[in-house]
């Protein structure tokens, strides 16, 4: 089975270096397979450089798609993290 959704990224800075390594880690130990696509373009979530590659911006609207047990709790997990709107304390 193959759950899918959108998430709309909500990060006034979109998703750059900071908010790549937090989804990265916080879904690498997942098992199954998870996948987002935006503009013609898909990161297996795996790599932070394949996630920062897509370039998403605020308002952007990406495809999530995760395969493997418990997909629908691991899309929900994913499409937050997306959709959060990261306070990196400025450097």
């Amino acid at each position: 089975m193959v759950a899918k959704g959108k998430a709309k990224i909500l990060n006034e800075a979109g998703i750059h270096c900071r908010p790549s390594a937090h989804i990265i880690k916080e879904v690498k130990n997942y098992s199954g397979k998870m996948c987002v696509r935006y503009d013609g373009e898909e990161s297996d979530l795996k790599s932070m450089l394949s996630l920062m590659m897509l370039a998403l911006t605020e308002g952007a609207e990406a495809e999530v798609e995760v395969s493997g047990p418990g997909e629908e709790a691991q899309l929900e997990k994913i499409i937050g993290l997306l959709q959060t709107e990261y306070d990196f304390p400025q450097t």
